[in-house]
């Protein structure tokens, strides 16, 4: 398929993931599980993804703070406020699923700990990323992938052992924005290179 669309260097893993032998993912495979127990209602689970995008865009707001590269700045505030859609995305699901007109402000006291997408919080993913190298648009962008990429795989681990089916249902749909999330962060990425 990517040889399709005109890509040169593809490469076809004999083994799929499992039989790669380079660099792994940062952190552990339980990264961020401890935030789903598997038996948590949809209400809940989409009150921890809610937090999670609340903690992602505190985090590029605060990166926004350190960086001197003005454009960078720019991106990072633009990251910050794309967080805020998702977080409106989120709330109109939990709308659905409690079927009836919910208070924002009482589903925000339902939010868990500060943590971003991922499972990470900001001062775990500042020392991963060592933010004095950022001041390109390419690193913040293949940021951004790497953290949403981070999401998606929570999401889907968090959806696989899900002892709820509604939660499961919730948890796979999340997952699937966040593969939209990063197709649109490749996007930003080609127009930039």
């Amino acid at each position: 398929m990517l040889s399709g669309k005109g890509f040169d260097n593809v490469y076809n893993l004999s083994g799929g993931f499992k039989g790669w032998q380079g660099e792994a993912a940062f952190k552990s495979e339980e990264t961020g599980l401890e935030l789903f127990t598997g038996d948590e209602s949809p209400e809940k689970t989409l009150a921890v993804a809610y937090s999670l995008e609340d903690g992602l865009r505190d985090f590029y707001l605060s990166m926004a703070l350190q960086v001197k590269n003005d454009t960078v700045k720019d991106i990072f505030t633009k990251l910050a406020e794309i967080e805020i859609s998702h977080k409106d995305r989120v709330f109109d699901e939990y709308v659905k699923v409690v079927g009836k007109r919910a208070d924002r402000e009482k589903f925000e006291k339902k939010m868990v700990k500060k943590v971003a997408e991922g499972g990470l919080t900001t001062q775990e993913y500042i020392e991963l990323f060592q933010p004095a190298d950022w001041e390109s648009e390419t690193d913040i962008i293949g940021l951004a992938m790497s953290i949403e990429a981070q999401a998606l795989d929570l999401y889907m681990r968090a959806a696989e052992r899900s002892g709820n089916p509604d939660s499961k249902k919730v948890l796979t749909q999340i997952a699937n924005e966040e593969r939209t999330h990063l197709s649109e962060l490749g996007k930003l990425m080609e127009r930039i290179i």
